[in-house]
């Protein structure tokens, strides 16, 4: 098993893990001091049979991941750093879901932070001009259907020191209070089906940080927003529109 150590008897900020599976109305968490990675730790829970809605929970991450496996260190206390797995997923949404569920987090995370948390496509979230959160979705498949999917999520709740442009909460959040509000929002998401609808278009519009703003990657041109299937439109120089279903989203600079 990848965890280091256990949490100490007190739990998660002093609710014990099965106190806090009632709040957030999830079947069981799993919390531990120190992790490598809560995604490697879900997996291997899943692959022994772990419920549809089980959370792993860490106080830290040693090799936290993120896309393009990107890894890093999460500091003791200073975020919340967390996996969701769910089993009954459609599989053909599950290239949507970062952003969808990015979509859900924002609007949760509002009520912690001064001002409103915006999308950055496809699956980071910003407030001001800093990075506050980023969404992993990782699928295990069996065949043609995903057997179960883990939603890793990493949310600074301190700014991490020598991060450059990064964000967090606003001072005296309680992770506890914060999950509260995010699990039951990623779990809805979860459960969703099709493309995005009307209402979820409309709200990413309002909170799409890149709409109308000069972009380098994942190709040249102007963002002019996101398809209902995920997909970045950007419109170039020469007056067409590219799509792009994956990437990393650079803006240009100065813009």
């Amino acid at each position: 098993m990848s965890p280091v150590a256990a949490v100490a008897a007190n739990g998660y900020d002093g609710v014990r893990p099965g106190a806090l599976a009632a709040m957030l109305r999830v079947p069981t968490v799993h919390v531990y001091e120190s992790v490598a990675s809560t995604l490697d730790v879900a997996h291997e829970l899943g692959a022994r049979g772990a419920e549809s809605g089980m959370l792993v929970l860490a106080d830290s991450q040693t090799a936290g991941r993120g896309r393009g496996g990107k890894r890093w260190a999460s500091a003791p206390g200073a975020g919340i750093w967390m996996t969701l797995v769910e089993r009954d997923v459609d599989a053909a949404v599950i290239d949507l879901l970062a952003l969808r569920l990015g979509l859900a987090a924002a609007s949760a995370l509002d009520a912690f932070v001064d001002d409103t948390v915006r999308v950055k496509w496809p699956n980071d979230l910003y407030s001001g001009n800093g990075k506050l959160a980023g969404i992993l979705v990782e699928a295990r498949w069996r065949s043609s259907a995903p057997e179960w999917v883990a939603v890793g999520l990493g949310l600074n709740v301190r700014v991490p020191p020598d991060v450059p442009n990064a964000s967090a909460l606003r001072a005296g959040s309680q992770r506890v209070d914060v999950l509260c509000a995010l699990v039951p929002a990623l779990r809805d998401v979860l459960a969703s089906r099709g493309a995005l609808d009307a209402t979820e278009l409309r709200e990413l519009e309002r909170r799409d940080m890149s709409r109308g703003r000069r972009v380098d990657q994942p190709g040249a041109g102007t963002v002019e927003g996101v398809s209902d299937i995920g997909e970045l439109l950007v419109r170039t120089a020469g007056g067409s529109l590219d799509r792009y279903r994956a990437g990393s989203l650079v803006f240009s600079e100065g813009s």
